[in-house]
């Protein structure tokens, strides 16, 4: 009987890759296995036609024989280069393997799990920068058994059902699969006498206290790490990292943005209108500024430096301060009446004292008008 094409077998064309040659492979295999087709004699012959194409297409010599002499270079019979045979179980080894997972390389060897502390510190701190020690709670390595999680005067001996391999076989039809040791976990050790502290973990709930300098310029979200300060690793492998992350409390006078500073200054109606001189916080002491006649509430000062020289920043950022011009309260009936005087001058020339009234005033005339 005359075979057919192995690119016609498994439904690919002859410039297909190693990738698409095994995931169609593949496919059809778990397709037509006899396992799931019993008593189906087509199923199990395109399951072995199927085979036969991709242990010659899945081997980059076979195929170059293949694709230049057809059947006859791959023929078993023949002395040509492609007449090697691999056994059932090294083709399914690979696809397989990837199917049920090849679990016969993994060790039972995990670092330790990361910690996270969040950690508030005031505007001040992260300014200037701080150290402060922290308490953290963590799974540490057994004090009793130094983490073997055997009775002290003992130790764990090889497993009994993997034979201290941490993997055991299992014989599914045509197919040998291997798992992690139910028994050992995949360790290859067994305690038979567990530490009486640890139960036989080899590792205990724990606090301990940390040091941690907090640099200058860290921003609120800033993560500090701190290597090998997380949880304990199993059989030997290394501990996690702690990562401190900076939450920045409210500050009752600034509000940092990036490296910048914002606050807002309060100054009276007369100093608005007539102009002065203002004495503002910065994060290191009070500067003057100089605020000029008729100054509208809103207005911004920037103090260029007076901000906070960010970690990853070579300057210092600015200081910007918020002119709110505060009317005056529970006023006296003398204050009422310089004011009611004060606002019947600028009505006379309104348009000259209250330029941005009359302003609006225009505009509002005119979208009513149109």
């Amino acid at each position: 009987m005359n075979k057919r094409d192995y690119y016609d077998v498994l439904g690919v064309s002859r410039d297909a890759g190693d990738a698409e040659i095994k995931k169609v492979y593949r496919k059809l295999a778990m397709e037509h296995h006899p396992d799931r087709n019993p008593n189906n004699p087509k199923a199990e012959e395109r399951f072995k036609e199927a085979k036969e194409a991709y242990e010659v297409l899945s081997d980059p010599n076979k195929r170059m024989a293949y694709d230049q002499h057809g059947h006859a270079g791959v023929d078993p019979s023949m002395s040509g280069a492609g007449g090697q045979s691999h056994g059932f179980s090294d083709n399914f080894g690979d696809i397989f393997g990837d199917i049920f997972g090849n679990q016969g390389s993994q060790s039972n060897v995990y670092r330790g799990a990361d910690l996270r502390y969040n950690m508030e510190i005031t505007l001040e701190q992260s300014a200037r920068g701080t150290e402060t020690k922290i308490r953290v709670p963590t799974m540490g390595a057994c004090d009793s058994c130094h983490g073997s999680g055997a009775k002290k005067g003992t130790s764990p001996s090889s497993c009994p059902t993997c034979n201290g391999h941490g993997q055991v076989r299992m014989q599914q039809g045509f197919f040998s699969i291997q798992q992690t040791c139910p028994k050992c976990h995949g360790s290859g050790k067994f305690v038979s006498t567990p530490c009486g502290k640890c139960h036989g973990e080899g590792r205990i709930k724990q606090h301990k206290t940390l040091s941690v300098k907090i640099p200058a310029g860290v921003d609120d979200g800033d993560r500090i790490r701190l290597s090998g300060e997380g949880e304990a690793g199993t059989n030997g492998a290394p501990s996690g990292d702690l990562y401190v992350v900076v939450n920045l409390l409210a500050h009752s006078v600034f509000q940092r943005d990036n490296n910048d500073l914002h606050c807002e200054m309060p100054i009276s109606f007369t100093t608005a209108a007539l102009g002065g001189e203002l004495e503002v916080p910065t994060i290191d002491g009070y500067a003057k500024i100089k605020v000029p006649p008729e100054t509208q509430s809103g207005k911004i000062f920037r103090l260029r430096g007076k901000g906070i020289k960010g970690i990853r920043s070579h300057f210092h950022g600015d200081l910007l301060c918020h002119l709110m011009v505060e009317t005056p309260v529970k006023l006296t009936a003398r204050q009422k009446d310089i004011l009611q005087e004060l606002e019947e001058l600028n009505q006379e020339d309104s348009s000259r004292h209250s330029p941005r009234t009359r302003s609006w005033v225009n505009k509002v005339r005119e979208f009513f008008t149109e």
